[in-house]
């Protein structure tokens, strides 16, 4: 047996520490996971279940690269996240299990193509357009969780250009960590590689070309990039 064509490489993130990579498979993203952001929105931020959209590997942009101004959009905006890594399978995991099942934390940032979202999400259509796509993950090194430990407050915070865009507390997650894996895995079984940002805080805004975005998330590698012409 053999492919009837070359599979695609493995998109591997780094990890802090060490040369070795994390390779991603799937990435899950929750949807309005801080009041505030929620309601900028224009959702009511109450405790409904969580709900969870993706994006491809390739999206992965390594801290310190430039980021292409994407195609089809005119309001494109940054989003400052948590990112998990998950390094050991699981289904059903209970919130008192699942940080056994993390691999590590990242600073990142969840790209969006901000017009193409909303004019989906008006239609009742899936925003796969405007959050997945090339370069759409900038993501700095993972930090192992074994020497964290469990986070769960902690600043999280976005510049552009040095001016404070975002900023908030881990502790302002609507759903922890730990009940984001317990509700995920009810949903699929969760398996080594998959990253699942946690949501981003208030204070989403466009950004243009030659803008250079500058992401801290407590306790992790700070994550930098620059916003360029398209390609």
């Amino acid at each position: 047996m053999r492919y009837a064509i070359q599979p695609r490489d493995t998109v591997g993130a780094q990890i802090a520490g060490t040369d070795d990579l994390f390779p991603i498979g799937r990435v899950f993203c929750v949807g309005r996971n801080y009041e505030a952001h929620a309601r900028e929105m224009g959702k009511d931020p109450e405790r409904d279940p969580p709900f969870f959209f993706t994006k491809f590997p390739d999206a992965y942009v390594p801290t310190g690269a430039d980021v292409p101004y994407p195609p089809g959009t005119s309001n494109y905006h940054h989003e400052i996240e948590l990112t998990v890594a998950i390094g050991k399978a699981g289904r059903n995991i209970t919130e008192a299990d699942a940080f056994g099942h993390i691999f590590g934390y990242a600073t990142s940032l969840d790209m969006t193509r901000r017009d193409l979202q909303l004019d989906a999400r008006e239609k009742g259509r899936p925003w796969d357009t405007g959050k997945s796509f090339e370069h759409a993950m900038p993501m700095a090194p993972i930090h192992l969780a074994s020497e964290t430990g469990k986070l769960v407050e902690g600043s999280i915070e976005l510049k552009v250009n040095g001016e404070i865009r975002q900023t908030a507390d881990l502790s302002e997650l609507i759903w922890s960590v730990d009940e984001i894996i317990a509700h995920l895995s009810r949903l699929y079984t969760l398996e080594p590689g998959d990253l699942i940002m946690t949501g981003t805080p208030a204070g989403v805004g466009p950004v243009a070309a030659g803008d250079v975005l500058h992401g801290q998330v407590a306790g992790l590698t700070d994550l930098e990039t620059r916003i360029v012409e398209a390609i």
